[in-house]
């Protein structure tokens, strides 16, 4: 049985990697491995939302079918997952780095009443175990029994942050935990004049979470070659999201009066939805913004540095399973959780958008033998897991809502799905200044794209003519027979993906 290495990194375009076409962000391990694999040039997510999607990526079900549908609730500890199949046939399951599958401070969203959705459990405090007061005061070991991990190990927080399994990591090594930041006042040795959100962390890379999860994961490949167990690592970056903080070197590695601006960053927004037209340019947002020129030049050329330190660490890992023996023995998939808008129509972050950039993420799946091919057939976040477990002959389970991607590794003009549906769900807690419907549902098929939101508005594009979106034509005449297929797809996918597993007695809890 082939070991499983899977990379995740969080808020990452499926374009702001080399093989993703950026000629200015240098990621030559990732290119290699995406030379020697398949590429997905059109994988899409769930939920253009971090919780959502993880939750997804894990129980291969959309998050109305798990249950978490945004950042505010914690997956259900009884969830059944592809890594408790893997771990049910004889594999041993590792999780380092970012999981977020569970809330890490329900201030945040609740009135100190913790998840909304409140999951009977036996474990106590089973929703607590990524929240950041669990380990200020020292390290309480690993995390067992982790949704399906044997073992796991966290960071918690983004950007310059230093919490969970990360910070009593950080702390034996020398490191300051007055120098952690994470906000508009945290400790810098510079920080951009135009957005608090770029800065450079006072501590040095060798505390950062990249190098956390990149030295953990190294660590555990190597203790790994000397079983012959076959292992299963999930190794996940916080980084590419805001706030862009690369440390050190990395940095300083581009120049932001370098970095270009996208093609459509100019573009009128008369023919978007009311709730895009009203954004303003608060630099101050944390969540979705309209973004001015220099303060977008300054994220780019920070976040590309957080990118290259990134594959960097990628390249350890690969060189860490060649040294060990098992490179020729493991299957290896790269991804992200969900993109960000990065300019495009003006926008920034995510929250609300359904463009591309947002809900199209990088995705390699590399077997052991296997040549470099790409695709551009559909695929969805929810069907890493099925094809995992396809991969190395596991069981899969009741409820599972994606299909495997193995037909297209063997046939890349092979197609396994006509449609990705895309679902997003954004509580109003008035956590943003920007107002965005709560509700939205976006059909992405092989020629077009449609999102109806719950505000009656909604979005359509041509991408066989269009792929920039550029031109909404959901409200346009030349447009009315293209809407009326695709709404009758986008209801014909609703009614399929209606859930009849999470409670059911056949499912496995």
């Amino acid at each position: 049985m082939n070991n499983v290495l899977f990379i995740c990194t969080d808020q990452h375009r499926a374009d702001h990697v080399g093989f993703g076409g950026n000629e200015v962000v240098r990621t030559p391990n990732l290119d290699g491995l995406a030379a020697r694999g398949t590429v997905f040039d059109r994988a899409y997510v769930a939920n253009p939302v971090c919780m959502p999607n993880r939750s997804s990526i894990l129980t291969g079900r959309l998050p109305s079918a798990h249950g978490v549908v945004f950042n505010d609730r914690s997956l259900e500890w009884g969830s059944n997952t592809f890594v408790r199949r893997l771990s049910a046939a004889g594999y041993r399951t590792q999780h380092i780095g970012k999981a977020h599958i569970q809330i890490h401070a329900a201030h945040m969203f609740a009135d100190g009443e913790g998840s909304p959705v409140g999951w009977d459990s036996d474990r106590p405090n089973w929703d607590g175990l990524e929240s950041f007061a669990r380990y200020v005061n020292g390290d309480p070991g690993p995390v067992e029994n982790f949704y399906g991990f044997d073992e796991a190990e966290f960071c918690l927080g983004h950007g310059s942050a230093v919490g969970g399994h990360h910070l009593p990591w950080a702390i034996e090594r020398g490191f300051d935990p007055a120098a952690a930041g994470g906000g508009p006042d945290s400790p810098a040795l510079f920080r951009s004049e135009h957005w608090w959100q770029v800065s450079k962390p006072a501590y040095d890379e060798q505390f950062h979470s990249t190098e956390f999860v990149t030295s953990r994961s190294v660590e555990f490949i190597e203790s790994a070659g000397d079983d012959q167990t076959p292992w299963f690592l999930f190794a996940s970056y916080p980084d590419p999201h805001h706030p862009f903080t690369p440390p050190g070197d990395w940095f300083d590695r581009h120049n932001p009066a370098d970095m270009e601006l996208p093609e459509s960053f100019h573009d009128p927004v008369d023919q978007l939805p009311d709730f895009l037209r009203d954004m303003s340019a608060d630099a101050g947002a944390r969540g979705p913004m309209r973004i001015g020129a220099a303060a977008l030049k300054d994220a780019m050329a920070a976040q590309y540095g957080s990118i290259e330190m990134i594959d960097e660490g990628i390249g350890r890992m690969l060189a860490a399973l060649e040294a060990s023996g098992q490179l020729d023995e493991t299957i290896i998939v790269f991804t992200a959780d969900h993109g960000d808008m990065f300019g495009d129509h003006g926008f920034m972050l995510k929250g609300g958008f359904s463009f591309e950039g947002t809900t199209r993420v990088p995705l390699v799946i590399s077997r052991p033998g296997a040549t470099g091919a790409r695709t551009s057939s559909l695929a969805s976040s929810l069907d890493i897991g099925s094809t995992i477990l396809d991969l190395v002959g596991a069981e899969s389970y009741d409820g599972v809502q994606g299909v495997s991607l193995v037909p297209l590794l063997e046939g890349t003009q092979a197609e396994v799905r006509d449609h990705v549906l895309i679902e997003e769900d954004v509580p109003d807690y008035g956590l943003w200044s920007n107002a965005v419907p709560e509700h939205s549902r976006t059909l992405v098929t092989g020629n077009a794209r449609m999102t109806r939101y719950s505000t009656g508005e909604g979005e359509l594009y041509d991408l066989s003519a269009d792929r920039g979106e550029r031109t909404n034509l959901f409200d346009k005449s030349d447009g009315r027979d293209l809407r009326h297929e695709l709404t009758d797809q986008l209801a014909d996918a609703l009614v399929s993906a209606a859930d009849y597993a999470r409670f059911s007695i056949t499912s496995e809890r």
